[in-house]
């Protein structure tokens, strides 16, 4: 409005919010900081990140990146971010020296404001690669031919290995990352799992998606908490893909006595 001016600078052609422009604000106010040393706890196996008590999982690469430190940013209420550059630096890999360019829109207008701070990275063992270092599993799926099959061992895991591998592709990521190990077999492979429910994912989705057939039992393994704890396994059964040799085979007349 006409006759307004910032009772600190004296300058008129700008607007003032209860007298101050915003060049004075800035100056005067923080726009955007980091608070003490931040730290981030990060599974140096796979990546996962650990949230409060849990594990986040969308960030896999073992190095800071944009998405653990966007979070650390404190913004003033008035201000809106709307570009970040980051650098990183220091010699020392869990002590990282940090630099944020930040572009930011304040009053109409656009400031960079430069941060510095140093972030620490603690390397701890998430939950599911503690438990793949043991060997442990909750449920496995034994990749088979049909019943009746009579192929070479070799041939056999050869047609098993290529149909999963074109299986995997159309699964969720998230189910995948539960294979914890597997295991070669004279009948087939066995996939032995961390979570129940991803092996039961998959395998139900196997099923459809090879024409296979399938058997899901459930043994005693011990008891947890007061509760029966239980691992399960699937039987994939797969048969051949149609035009392979194995699949124009004719097969035996069962006769009748």
């Amino acid at each position: 409005m006409p006759g307004e001016f910032c009772v600190v600078c004296g300058r008129e052609d700008l607007p003032t919010v209860e007298g101050v422009c915003a060049d004075c604000f800035a100056k005067r106010t923080p726009l955007v900081r980091v608070e003490g040393r931040p730290l981030v706890v990060m599974c140096p196996t796979c990546g996962a990140r650990k949230v409060g008590q849990l594990w986040d999982r969308r960030g896999a690469s073992t190095l800071l990146s944009p998405e653990d430190l966007m979070p650390l940013l404190v913004v003033h209420p008035e201000v809106g971010i709307r570009r970040v550059r980051w650098s990183e630096g220091g010699k020392n890999a869990l002590l990282r020296e940090i630099e944020a360019s930040v572009d930011l829109g304040i009053r109409g207008q656009t400031r960079t404001e430069t941060v510095r701070f140093e972030a620490k990275v603690e390397h701890q063992t998430c939950p599911d690669c503690s438990r793949r270092s043991g060997r442990f599993y909750t449920a496995v799926i034994q990749l088979r031919g049909e019943e009746d099959n009579h192929e070479h061992p070799r041939a056999l895991r050869e047609r098993l290995d290529e149909r999963w591998e074109e299986l995997m592709p159309q699964t969720r990521a998230s189910w995948r990352s539960s294979i914890s190990w597997k295991e070669e077999l004279p009948e087939g492979w066995d996939f032995y799992f961390i979570d129940t429910l991803a092996a039961r994912s998959i395998a139900r989705f196997g099923k459809v998606r090879l024409g296979g057939s399938l058997k899901e039992s459930a043994t005693l393994w011990g008891r947890k908490h007061g509760q029966d704890v239980y691992r399960v396994t699937f039987c994939l059964r797969v048969p051949p893909s149609a035009g392979s040799p194995r699949s124009r085979e004719p097969r035996p007349v069962q006769r009748q006595a």
